[in-house]
């Protein structure tokens, strides 16, 4: 195995976001979004993340009921041009804070995804992953993305994963593989599933030392009712910032580079991963 990419060069400063938006309201959820990315950017922040499926609300009945009205449309590149982001765009803009967003999307090829939409800080809006594990009935609604992606901001390399992508030891280990410093997660957690939600993500921190940024959905109505505790955990899968279970809230943090260093010098498990491992195996008996 050969070295990860080198640690940044200088921290980055990142907000993690807990909030509620209204099902199918896309317009208004993006006026939402602005107003939690200028919090963020009031902080410090240079990255902010929101929760999956954020500008029409993680509601089956509502996307299933009005496709039209909650997917935004992506063009051949990738881009997205819809209106009613613009209160986005310019928050991102003003606040110059690149934002992590979850909606659904319309591809040209009429595929439909849960998608994470990076706003740059020059205010466009583009997809930047699609959610490649889907969970439970999202497979009747949604197709899964065919491939992972890393998002460049500054000297950092920031792997991107949506929800139940962040249960799957490979998803993060595949994002680390590719250099990744940290990894960020867009979701949707319903109540009840607070244990599985604050051990997914501190263990895919410490399996591939690198920092965890996980934001989620709070509150709703049964039984799509979220559970919040969105945070920010450091390479050793520690918390940085952490949200209560009800609640909205923006949680920033700074990652540090030396941490990053530090923890890759003392925990050596991407230099020290074996390729073949895991394989062939001898069964015995006992």
């Amino acid at each position: 195995m050969t070295q990860p990419h080198p640690v940044p060069s200088s921290p980055l400063t990142v907000a993690t976001i807990q909030a509620n938006p209204t099902p199918g309201d896309v317009a208004g959820n993006a006026v939402v979004a602005a107003d939690l990315v200028r919090q963020a950017g009031h902080q410090g922040a240079r990255v902010a993340v929101l929760p999956e499926l954020f500008l029409c609300a993680y509601h089956p009945p509502a996307l299933a009921a009005d496709p039209a009205g909650t997917d935004v449309a992506a063009d051949l590149a990738g881009m997205v041009a819809d209106p009613r982001l613009d209160p986005l765009r310019v928050a991102a803009r003003e606040a110059g804070v690149t934002a992590l967003v979850g909606a659904a999307v319309r591809h040209p090829d009429d595929r439909r995804t849960i998608a994470a939409l990076v706003v740059d800080r020059a205010g466009q809006v583009r997809v930047g992953y699609d959610k490649q594990q889907l969970w439970g009935d999202e497979a009747e609604l949604f197709s899964p993305g065919e491939r992972g992606a890393t998002l460049l901001v500054d000297d950092w390399r920031l792997g991107l994963g949506i929800c139940y992508d962040g249960c799957f030891p490979e998803h993060g280990r595949a994002a680390a593989l590719d250099g990744a410093h940290a990894y960020l997660c867009p979701s949707g957690y319903l109540t009840g599933s607070e244990h599985r939600r604050d051990l997914y993500y501190a263990a895919r921190a410490l399996d591939n030392t690198m920092f965890v940024v996980f934001a989620n959905a709070v509150g709703g109505v049964d039984p799509w009712r979220f559970n919040g505790g969105a945070a920010i955990y450091d390479p050793e899968g520690r918390v940085l910032a952490r949200g209560g279970d009800d609640g909205p809230a923006v949680l920033v943090a700074t990652l540090d580079p030396a941490v990053l260093a530090a923890t890759r010098a003392a925990h050596s498990m991407l230099v020290d991963r074996r390729s073949d491992q895991g394989g062939p195996r001898v069964s015995m008996p006992g």
